[in-house]
């Protein structure tokens, strides 16, 4: 790499800290370029010189958060039952969702209009929902529709704890139990046919 190459990416990468700094600050909204500019130090055009838009910002963004997510995602669960390990997994998934709001938004509600991130920065995501998937299949939910119903499951209570109990535990607490009616379930579609 050349002196240019890392001078450009360290730039960026400065760019994408002040940009995660302003949206833990004010949420996602509070991102904007002028602002960004002026917590950089620089200008709005020099902005544009590291990023061609709001959107590349936003994008380089969601490809860090879901990167994190596919990392945590990843890290080895501990022995158990399938049960076990998929209540572990969603404890897991409730502690990285609520302890970067932001970033939880960015990845699951998609909340600004206009932007999808591309291919490149929405890879981490998909190998992380594979790796649900994977644990889902061992716990006995093999049906699409399985998978559908566990995210919206997660999703919510993830939802409702931000919304309802910034930093406490009313909703995630209830993920054992969420879990054990979510396989029971799919037990009983399973054995219906």
């Amino acid at each position: 790499m050349t002196w240019r190459e890392a001078r450009r990416q360290n730039a960026r990468a400065d760019l994408l800290t002040a940009a995660w700094e302003m949206v833990h600050e004010g949420g996602l909204g509070a991102l904007s370029l002028r602002k960004l500019a002026g917590r950089a130090g620089i200008t709005t055009p020099t902005v544009y010189a590291y990023f061609e838009s709001k959107n590349a910002i936003l994008d380089a963004m969601f490809g860090d958060a879901a990167e994190s997510f596919a990392q945590s995602n990843a890290a080895p669960l501990p022995d158990g039952t399938p049960q076990q390990q998929l209540t572990a997994h969603a404890h897991r998934f409730a502690a990285f969702c609520t302890s970067d709001v932001a970033g939880y938004q960015l990845l699951f509600q998609h909340l600004i209009p206009g932007f999808t991130p591309s291919a490149e920065s929405y890879a981490p995501a998909v190998r992380a929902l594979d790796v649900a998937r994977k644990l889902l299949e061992r716990a006995g939910a093999r049906d699409p529709r399985h998978l559908d119903l566990w995210t919206a499951l997660m999703t919510g209570l993830v939802d409702q704890q931000i919304s309802n109990d910034p930093g406490g535990d009313r909703w995630i607490r209830l993920i054992d139990d969420a879990v054990a009616m979510f396989l029971a379930h799919c037990a009983g579609k399973n054995a219906s046919g």
